[in-house]
């Protein structure tokens, strides 16, 4: 869940704190860009040929790992900026608001382009799990205020920075570990671990490593019945999208590529990174210029196009809006 352009460099020197705000609007009518395009009847059964692709808010340096959280006022969205080591708040009520600052960083010196936290969930108790770049954990903020640590190590070496993540309803999180949040990536000497590990962390607390055969794990996602598990890599070599089975000792079958998107990475830029799993099992992954609509099966049904990068997606409670992080964007549209 990276990418961001370079044009972000000089935020991660200190200059991004007095303009932060300035940047991201309050609630105005929405602009709309881009355009859905089916590619399968059923893709009409979801998405309405003129839904609209709605500017929620931009100005932000690389937008990460929507979230919605219902509450009694209609519900509302925190989503991470990565670069800026922040989480904002996005209410339709109340437009954007900074949530929190640190979000992944909480070290004195320089830490490179992406320092803060990426992807965010809640966990059985309500609370929010975050996994942060600068410091390489999964942590979970307490009811009362601060942080605990849920995993930072695996065999006494340190993760590489912790990247997306997904809660089962047993309280069993999934997270994938690429080298995307270390200063100097896959190169950077503080690198303790050779591989990019994707991980189940128990309620106990044992982590235990699920595969190591990604070459950039990088969104996850949960099957509705919590049998199959759901990879997107970002590799430009095979961008693709996986689905593995989840054998009864926990540990992971063969799995099998749902989606390659190497044809659509020639025409626009990214790669399969966030997604959203539905109630029904459909699965909204982003992916190179759009969101893509993929059934369990593997079929591709349609796209939802921003023609720029998207990092991430989410559903609402009532799974009628999918909310999109676009890069500097924040964007929503409506389904049927």
């Amino acid at each position: 869940m990276r990418h961001f352009r370079r044009r972000v460099l000089f935020f991660a020197f200190g200059c991004l704190v007095s303009i932060q705000m300035t940047l991201v609007a309050r609630s105005q009518s929405p602009t709309a860009i881009g355009r859905v395009e089916a590619i399968d009847p059923a893709f009409s059964e979801r998405v309405a040929a003129d839904a609209k692709i709605e500017v929620l808010a931009k100005g932000f340096t690389w937008s990460e790992g929507p979230l919605w959280v219902a509450d009694d006022d209609g519900g509302h969205l925190l989503f991470s900026d990565i670069p800026r080591n922040s989480i904002f708040r996005w209410s339709a009520a109340r437009g954007v608001e900074l949530f929190m600052k640190p979000s992944g960083y909480t070290g004195d010196s320089y830490y490179g382009l992406e320092p803060g936290s990426n992807g965010l969930a809640l966990d059985r108790q309500g609370r929010l799990v975050a996994c942060e770049h600068g410091d390489r954990r999964v942590s979970v903020l307490t009811p009362s205020g601060g942080k605990m640590t849920l995993a930072d190590r695996f065999e006494g070496k340190r993760l590489n920075s912790p990247n997306d993540l997904t809660i089962d309803s047993s309280g069993v999180i999934y997270f994938t570990d690429p080298p995307y949040g270390l200063p100097d990536g896959a190169a950077d000497p503080r690198r303790e671990l050779d591989f990019c590990g994707v991980y189940r962390l128990a309620p106990d607390g044992a982590l235990s490593l699920l595969t190591k055969q990604f070459s950039r794990p990088n969104g996850i996602g949960l099957s509705p019945d919590e049998k199959t598990l759901y990879v997107a890599q970002s590799d430009s070599s095979a961008p693709i999208l996986m689905a593995l089975p989840i054998n009864e000792d926990q540990t992971l079958g063969e799995g099998k590529v749902l989606f390659d998107a190497t044809e659509y990475a020639k025409t626009m830029p990214g790669a399969p990174d966030g997604m959203a799993v539905a109630k029904d099992g459909m699965i909204y992954c982003s992916g190179p210029g759009a969101v893509y609509l993929i059934t369990p099966e593997g079929k591709l049904l349609g796209r939802i196009i921003t023609g720029g990068r998207i990092s991430n997606c989410t559903l609402s409670g009532d799974q009628k809006t999918l909310y999109m992080t676009a890069d500097d964007k924040l964007c929503r549209v409506q389904l049927k």
